[in-house]
Order: C-alpha cells, then structure tokens, then sequence
C-alpha cells in the first residue's frame, strides 16, 4: 500500500471526503484525488498540514512505500548501495561481514553505555604493618569494586597487618584511604625510612611529629620525629575513620 493508497485510507477512516479534506489543506479536490492516485505528489508545505489534518505522523503515510521500493531512502544511500551492487561477489560478501561486525561492535557499545558503571580501587595486596615493616606501594595489586561497603571519596585500600592499631584496625582487616590533609588524630599510610606504617597522627605546637599506636599495649611501636632527626618520612593517605583521642 503507497502513499496515495494511505491517504485515501486514513481519510476515510476519519469520515472525511475529498472535498473536505481540501478545504482543510486549502486546495482543489481534484488535487486530493490526484494525491489519492499517484497523479502528483503534494510539495513540503502542503504535506504539513495534510499530517496535521489527517491527525498522523509522517511515516504513517509512508511506511509501506519504504517496504515496497527499494531505493525508499537518501540520496546518499541510494548512491552506496549502486556502489554495493557493483561489486564482484566477493566484495560484497566483504561489506556484508564488515557491517555485521560493526552492528554487533554498536550493541556491545550500546549495553556497555546503559550498564551501571563501577568505580574500582586498587587494593594493595602486600599489607601497610601496623606495627612493624612491610613493603606496599610499588607492588602489585587487585583492584576492588567500589560498592555500598566502600565509603564514598576513597582513593585506595590497603590491608593492615599486625595488632598495634586493635581494637579499632584488626590484623588483616582492609582501611579505605583517601588523599585529604591530616588533622591530629587522624590515622594515615605512612612510609618511615623506606617501612610502611599505619599509626595515629599527631603534631605539636613545635613541630614535632608523633605516630602512635592504638593499642597502648603496643606503645613501643610509636615513632617520633624531630627537627633534626634526618629521618624520612611520607604519608600516603588518610584512613577514612574518624579521628580519634590522643594517647595521654
């Protein structure tokens, strides 16, 4: 069924006559009727109030001419597909399997796009001593998805060793750290002389730096830096905890 075809139909189906519908469009009746034949075709402005009139979108009218003609499409699709017709058998087997691997390359891409995407971290496997030395950054890692355990704005995880940070950072367990400037009493990932530490910050009106244990059963395990000392020291985050007192 063409355009002509769907005209006539729809108009019907409104109880229009052609006069009537030529009233609405501000034309003759015979051209109705030579639109309903396939007579003449109605120019752009003439095909915006017929839509409007007939109450329809525009490929209502022309959806069964796109299946029945072949060249139904642009001029620069028409003039691609002499080009494909041109072709040796080969050739166009070759345009065939390229355009099937990029329609099945564009719905990957597709379920790719409309997938919930998941943040990851990395999270070093060899662990920061809490306590006592253990090598971290600079080895390898896996990275951990960032879901509704992991708090917000973490940057990193690092699993702890040792049992000088209890109760409050068992051994084995995993902290998140972030890239925020430490405030005294925080706790951070630190690296003193080439060892890497998790310990309570801390620093004093005359700038001496102290990283403190947790488990003041562990107090031994303390470090203390002081102008002079020649001692390196780095921190590499701020565990995401909230701050806790002083040792007294």
């Amino acid at each position: 069924m063409g355009f002509g075809e769907q005209l006539r139909r729809r108009r019907e189906e409104l109880g229009l006559t052609r006069a009537e519908l030529a009233d609405r469009l501000g034309i003759t009746r015979s051209a109705v009727g030579n639109y309903e034949t396939g007579v003449s075709a109605p120019k752009e402005e003439i095909l915006l109030r017929l839509f409007d009139a007939l109450q329809v979108e525009p490929n209502y009218l022309y959806r069964d001419s796109f299946r029945s003609d072949p060249f139904a499409c642009s001029d620069e699709e028409r003039r691609l597909l002499e080009k494909l017709r041109r072709l040796p058998l080969t050739g166009r087997q070759t345009v065939h399997s390229l355009v099937n691997a990029l329609g099945i390359w564009q719905s990957e891409m597709e379920e790719l796009r409309s997938a919930p995407s998941i943040r990851e971290i990395p999270l070093y496997r060899s662990p920061a001593a809490a306590g006592f030395a253990a090598p971290v950054f600079g080895e390898d890692y896996e990275l951990l998805p960032v879901t509704g355990d992991v708090p917000a704005g973490a940057e990193l995880a690092v699993r702890i060793q040792g049992d000088s940070m209890s109760p409050w950072i068992d051994d084995g367990s995993i902290v998140y750290v972030n890239h925020d400037p430490l405030s005294s009493g925080d706790i951070g990932i630190f690296c003193v002389d080439g060892d890497m530490l998790c310990k309570q910050y801390h620093r004093d009106a005359l700038g001496m730096v102290y990283l403190f244990s947790l488990n003041r059963k562990r107090a031994d395990m303390d470090v203390v830096f002081h102008q002079g000392s020649g001692r390196s020291l780095t921190c590499f985050g701020r565990v995401m905890m909230r701050a806790l007192p002083l040792p007294e």
